[in-house]
């Protein structure tokens, strides 16, 4: 085997490594998304391919029948391959950058073959047998290579595996509340919470117009969903019963520069403003907006406990959360009822805060933040869209609505509680000044401050919580 060909080699396992951890198990964390199951499978198979293809070409020189069975390895790595890029397409969108690494891979590997296939037509021509064929620090790389892709394809296997037992329960009783067939229009339809609350009023006969401002987006929505990409596409007659406002720029996924902080607050006024222009030419009204808010309306405050009358601190977030909900409140002065929910840290492994923390977690590099006291008010995703479905039901409920689990909890006992329910240490603290140092607002006000809140509006207009406590939360989720 020539130098080129161990230098193309060497350039496949560099990617195959980037493209594992960085993508697979960090930006799209494929282990913890049940959709993903069966191409977590096939990764899996196609691991135990690399690591034995590696362990035999590093070491041997193979001729014959086992020539043979090496190009019959090969070939079957590439028909893995091409299953791997169909249920890539039908289950997932992959990122940019996933793409041109796949791209990469491909035409690296057809120079691979290019080179490989006559070195193996002829090892088979000769007659049967096996050599050493050890050639030093290449050979070590070889070695450490198929170590690695083997123990890859058993975390692969034993993923796919976790995600056969993690069962999502049916969307459509998450809305029981809503009675009749109701038409609802739903913003930020392709995130998060929006794409779970879609899912349920759909399962569950209501008629849905999902808002989506990218196209490549509305391929997740099928009939009888009506997607839609500007509200300027409703006419003035449309009969809309309820709408629900969660675009936005997410928060957590950057830190607050100058341009962050401009896009998440424009994303939402500009939003909202659109909405309450959608309302004021319609011509029959709905009864309800459910917009978009956040417990950081509060700002900071401690082990102070916080009900929907209480006053708050300034702060980015207080200044963000208070010009979306003014931004909503001139829906009002439509006749329609304006709920501004105050929504918590949201639960759930298909996106949210949570996806970020369980790869680290389960690797056993996970702890507290700071001092690991600051209060952490959670929510899990599907009791915050019954909650959605029960303010739209209740006639009587309007203004700030904290959407938060009862029992809040700190950040150690919150690490504390996720290491126990994966059955990993919670040792690693992250140091609080780094943090500050680095992260500036965006550190102190979303990772080391925190605000202990209580659904008092919800608890006492006769919402009941199936997940309470944190425990309870992780058993149905993880």
């Amino acid at each position: 085997m020539t130098p080129l060909l161990w230098t193309l080699i060497a350039i496949q396992i560099a990617m195959g490594v980037f493209d594992t951890f960085y993508h697979h198990e960090f930006t799209e964390r494929l282990a913890w998304r049940p959709s993903q199951r069966h191409e977590l499978q096939l990764h899996g198979v196609r691991n135990l391919l690399y690591a034995f293809l590696f362990l035999v070409l590093g070491w041997l020189e193979v001729h014959g029948l086992f020539a043979l069975l090496i190009i019959a390895v090969l070939v079957v790595e590439v028909v893995i391959t091409l299953m791997d890029f169909v249920e890539e397409d039908l289950s997932r969108k992959l990122p940019p950058s996933e793409r041109i690494n796949h791209t990469l891979l491909a035409i690296n590997y057809g120079a691979i073959l290019v080179l490989l296939m006559p070195v193996l037509i002829g090892w088979a021509m000769q007659p049967t047998g096996i050599k050493s064929a050890y050639t030093g620090w290449l050979s070590i790389i070889a070695a450490a290579a198929a170590v690695g892709a083997a123990l890859c394809g058993l975390r692969d296997f034993a993923a796919a595996r976790r995600l056969g037992r993690m069962t999502i329960a049916p969307a459509k009783n998450l809305v029981e509340k809503l009675q009749g067939r109701q038409t609802v229009l739903v913003t930020g339809a392709t995130g998060f919470i929006g794409s779970r609350l879609v899912a349920a009023l759909a399962g569950a006969g209501h008629q849905v117009i999902a808002l989506v401002r990218n196209p490549a987006k509305a391929e997740m929505f099928s009939p009888p969903i009506t997607v839609i990409t500007s509200l300027d596409q409703l006419p003035s007659d449309a009969p809309i019963d309820a709408v629900v406002n969660l675009a936005g720029e997410p928060i957590g996924n950057g830190f607050w520069t100058a341009e962050k902080r401009r896009k998440i607050l424009d994303s939402r006024i500009n939003m909202t403003g659109d909405v309450v222009r959608l309302i004021a030419r319609l011509d029959k009204k709905p009864a309800v907006l459910v917009s978009g808010s956040a417990i950081g309306w509060y700002g900071l405050w401690q082990d102070q406990v916080l009900t929907e009358s209480a006053k708050s601190h300034a702060c980015f977030s207080h200044e963000l959360c208070e010009a979306w909900e003014q931004a909503a409140r001139p829906a009002g002065e439509y006749g329609v009822r304006v709920v501004n929910l105050r929504i918590g840290l949201v639960i759930g492994t298909e996106g949210g805060f949570v996806t970020r923390l369980l790869t680290p977690f389960e690797f056993g590099l996970g702890g507290p933040i700071g001092s690991g006291k600051q209060w952490m008010s959670w929510i899990e995703r599907d009791d915050l869209v019954r909650l959605i479905a029960h303010v739209i039901a209740r006639s009587d409920l309007s203004g700030p609505i904290n959407a938060t689990a009862p029992i809040p909890v700190t950040n150690a006992k919150f690490t504390e509680e996720l290491g126990r329910r994966l059955h990993r240490p919670a040792l690693f603290r992250i140091p609080a000044g780094l943090l500050r140092r680095f992260g500036g607002d965006f550190a102190n006000e979303l990772l080391l401050g925190g605000q202990r809140v209580l659904p008092n509006k919800a608890l006492s207009n006769g919402f009941v919580f199936r997940h309470e406590t944190l425990r309870s939360a992780f058993e149905a989720i993880l």
